[in-house]
């Protein structure tokens, strides 16, 4: 239907910054947008009983920003279509903020793309979307079940052949799990692989998020499920959207990214608090203390709060795969389908766009002045994302890129093949019980509760049995305990 679109922009000499100012008519629906120009904004939405009284209003508001200083940059009649909201979740939540289009910036200077300084780079001859990047190792995982743990430098150490491609990787705390298509979940941790967690059969899983334990699966129907360390389904929930490639957590709630849009749930109780929409369909995201930061198949990234509020957005020239931030949320790191990775300040501005020439990647991830990246193409690669190193790639002087090699592929362990402890004084002896129809692991090691459960792989559990373990955790939230590092079976 038509409507009309004014666009003004005020210049503060006080704060050196450039806001703008955006008001949408569409019969009687009043559309603002507002904030600093080169972001998305803030946008608010009034519905009025008549047309003429939306667009009295709006002109009232242009005339209020003129009288402040504002100038017009743009009047055009355009096709507007007011969205309605319609709800599908019976749970509160707090108003959703419709999308509007981003503002045409003029007079702007391209910043043109060069190559990226590639440090090393591992071919691993499958697409790949698992990554993860700690203190002193980094790990991939790829279509083929294949796990490589290799150092910052780049060497592997381990690998591992896994039953299932590999969907992700996720650290939580000092623990690394890999998640499959099958639906196991796998600690790699130790020296092998173990069962951590086996989810239900059926499931399409796209993405996890693990905290203290909880583990939370998002699925390609939308649904979010949360379950303890014993494998008990706490809740599930399901989204307005679908294929939820998206998912973070952290002690407060679950942010889960879908088509349409971000939804917040409360971690505990999984009631939902809030729901965005995005600016097309969510890809992958990330957070940091207090933020979200969101890739979308609109060409930018969006990030909120973790409360639900709309903060800013940073246009890409493609639609946006995967995201990461430095690790004070100072940098905002973009990859796209056409295979460039952007830098922005956290403020929208765009500071370098380089590209990869190793595929688009899926994943990415920061570490002291390092991207660490895998793609669509199976590969690996460190770029060198230092001041200097980005300098003299842009003049043309590339570092030659280090070629990784493969490793020996590692099994995944079983109960037969457990080491016998031969030393059992200096680590937490464990007993496995039954309990109902269950398993259970309990510590019997002087200074532990044995009324607490041991989170333990559950594949290797056999009744009667006593393990040797190298450390134990006690979870955050209490209640159970957390194995870490090298399993063996007492003889």
């Amino acid at each position: 239907m038509a409507g009309e679109v004014t666009y003004l922009e005020f210049s503060d000499a006080d704060s050196n910054s450039q806001k703008f100012y955006e008001v949408s008519v569409a019969e009687q629906t009043l559309t603002i947008r507002f904030g600093r120009v080169k972001t998305f904004g803030t946008t608010q939405i009034k519905t009025y009983a008549t047309s003429e009284q939306a667009q009295a209003e709006a002109h009232k508001r242009i005339r209020d920003k003129q009288r402040k200083g504002y100038q017009i940059r743009s009047t055009v009649a355009k096709t507007v279509t007011p969205i309605h909201v319609k709800e599908s979740n019976p749970q509160p939540i707090s108003p959703v903020v419709p999308v509007a289009p981003l503002p045409v910036i003029n007079n702007s200077e391209p910043i043109l793309p060069y190559p990226a300084p590639i440090l090393w780079r591992f071919d691993s001859g499958s697409s790949t979307f698992g990554l993860a990047v700690e203190a002193e190792h980094c790990w991939l995982g790829n279509e083929k079940g294949q796990v490589l743990k290799l150092d910052r430098q780049g060497k592997i150490l381990q690998q591992y052949q896994l039953p299932d491609a590999v969907k992700c990787i996720v650290i939580d705390d000092i623990w690394i799990y890999a998640g499959c298509d099958n639906g196991s979940v796998y600690d790699l941790t130790g020296k092998f692989p173990y069962l951590a967690y086996e989810l239900e059969k059926g499931v399409d899983i796209f993405w996890l998020a693990i905290y203290d334990g909880m583990l939370g699966v998002s699925d390609a129907n939308g649904g979010l499920t949360k379950t303890d360390p014993e494998g008990q389904i706490l809740w599930t929930r399901l989204s307005s959207g679908k294929m939820g490639w998206m998912l973070c957590c952290d002690a407060q709630g679950f942010y889960h990214g879908h088509t349409k849009g971000v939804t917040g749930y409360d971690f505990a109780t999984g009631r939902q608090i809030w729901h965005q929409l995005t600016h097309g369909k969510v890809l992958f995201g990330c957070q940091t203390s207090d933020r979200l930061y969101v890739a979308t198949s609109g060409k930018q990234i969006q990030s909120f709060s973790k409360e639900g509020e709309v903060l800013e957005s940073y246009p890409c020239g493609a639609s946006v795969y995967a995201c990461t931030t430095d690790s004070q949320g100072k940098y905002i790191y973009a990859a796209d389908s056409s295979a460039f990775i952007y830098c922005f300040s956290q403020q929208g501005q765009l500071l370098w766009k380089v590209a990869t020439g190793c595929g688009s990647a899926l994943s990415i991830q920061w570490f002291e002045e390092r991207l660490y990246i895998v793609t669509n193409q199976g590969a690996i690669a460190c770029l060198d994302i230092s001041t200097t190193a980005l300098q003299s790639a842009q003049a043309g002087n590339l570092p030659p890129a280090i070629a990784v090699t493969h490793a020996p592929s590692l099994p995944l362990q079983t109960t037969t093949s457990l080491e016998i402890a031969t030393d059992p004084t200096q680590g937490v002896i464990l007993e496995c019980f039954r309990e109902g129809q269950k398993l259970r692991i309990r510590a019997i090691s002087d200074g532990y509760r044995q009324d607490w459960m041991v989170q333990f792989p559950r594949d290797i559990r056999r009744e009667g049995d006593r393990y040797w373990v190298e450390a134990l955790k006690a979870a955050k939230q209490g209640n159970y305990y957390r194995t870490y590092g090298e399993i063996k079976r007492l003889g």
